[in-house]
């Protein structure tokens, strides 16, 4: 059977943060119940579809899954068991903020099957979460982590934002150091990013906050990676970081190229060389869905050549590159059949390493990684 990997997004949330561009709602509580059980619904119409497929990996996100109440997580898993075959799964993840988690939803979790906790701390500086508009405090992450360790889980990752207004590069590694400190197995480390239609884009623009300079931002990066590194986590993907064998299975499924359904509200899918996102307005959700369609607003068709620049542009994502072998398995052509040029010129830049057997960004290539996948693209 062939391998699959499961999204399912959870839009509902506290507060919006303020550079949050997600397809996320707060003040909504009223519509959960009614949301999941369209959720079940779409689920049952991937039934046929799905069946030649196992599901490996499973990741729940939002919005902020963990607001909800246990027993809707425990409801969509059950459900999504009936429909896909779930016998293989390695990995379910589930997105938490902290100060929403408690014993009671921690072993419902537990109970459905639920292996993988994702923080989203952002920072340990209390005054930079409340200026990202975070509900928040580090007392809250630090009381949450005690509890998941508790309860008995032993896969964590921590979200990380380095670039911040008004962050320093101490405050930022700081931050770092007391992750660290705690032993999770797995920590995202990003770059902020302004996004469009955002409270931070807009004070941005308007001049009322303003970003590290971008010397300051790669320092950030730069000795994040080194203490990372130093504290015994492998660089296994330009801001994803882990101990050994804690690598997020879920997002290798997106850096490889493998085949992923999502399922719920603005939910992307890639899977048999076409790409698909469902409604992101609850509206036109419910109404395909109420005529029992598969919720889809559009859909993009991938051609060969799309495929193979959108395999090297997110397998030079991870570290240690793309494997020649590999490639030629899957498109029955040499990488260097139709990238010898931009491998030599990139080379010969300094920006990528090739032997026999990989490709991958030198240290400088990342932070140019840009300059490389303009020229990738057919």
């Amino acid at each position: 059977m062939k391998e699959l990997g499961v999204y399912i997004h959870i839009p509902f949330c506290s507060s919006k943060c303020y550079y949050c561009d997600f397809v996320s709602f707060s003040n909504q509580d009223y519509k959960i119940a009614g949301y999941i059980d369209y959720l079940k619904r779409e689920m049952d119409l991937y039934k046929e579809y799905l069946k030649d497929y196992t599901v490996k990996t499973i990741f729940i996100g939002g919005g902020t899954p963990s607001y909800l109440e246990g027993h809707f997580i425990v409801e969509i898993l059950e459900h999504l068991d009936k429909n896909f075959n779930l016998k293989q799964v390695e990995e379910i993840t589930i997105e938490a903020n902290p100060g929403t988690l408690n014993g009671k939803k921690l072993y419902q979790y537990k109970g459905a099957g639920i292996n993988r906790i994702s923080l989203g701390v952002q920072s340990l500086n209390d005054r930079l979460l409340k200026s990202l508009g975070r509900s928040h405090t580090s007392m809250d992450f630090f009381r949450n982590y005690e509890l998941i360790r508790e309860m008995g889980f032993n896969n964590i990752n921590v979200d990380l934002i380095f670039g911040l207004p008004d962050q320093t590069i101490e405050d930022c590694i700081n931050t770092l150091k007391k992750v660290i400190d705690l032993g999770v197995e797995h920590i995202s480390y990003y770059s902020l990013i302004l996004e469009e239609n955002t409270m931070m884009k807009k004070w941005y623009q308007e001049g009322r906050i303003q970003l590290p300079q971008e010397e300051i931002e790669r320092q950030m990066y730069h000795r994040g990676i080194d203490l990372l590194k130093d504290s015994g986590y492998k660089h296994y993907e330009i801001s994803n970081f882990s101990k050994e064998g804690f690598e997020c299975k879920h997002n290798l499924f997106y850096w490889k190229l493998k085949p992923y359904i999502g399922l719920g509200i603005g939910a992307h899918s890639n899977i048999s060389n076409k790409r698909f996102w469902n409604h992101s307005d609850f509206k036109y959700y419910y109404n395909s869905l109420d005529q029992g369609k598969i919720p889809i607003s559009g859909e993009e068709i991938i051609d060969k050549d799309m495929e193979i620049a959108e395999y090297m542009i997110l397998g030079l994502r991870l570290v240690k590159g793309i494997n020649k072998k590999e490639f030629a398995n899957r498109f029955k052509l040499n990488i260097e059949d139709i990238y010898k040029g931009v491998l030599d010129k990139h080379e010969k830049g300094g920006l990528l390493y090739t032997d026999h057997e990989w490709v991958r960004f030198t240290p400088k290539g990342l932070d140019l990684s840009n300059l490389v996948y303009v020229d990738l693209l057919p």
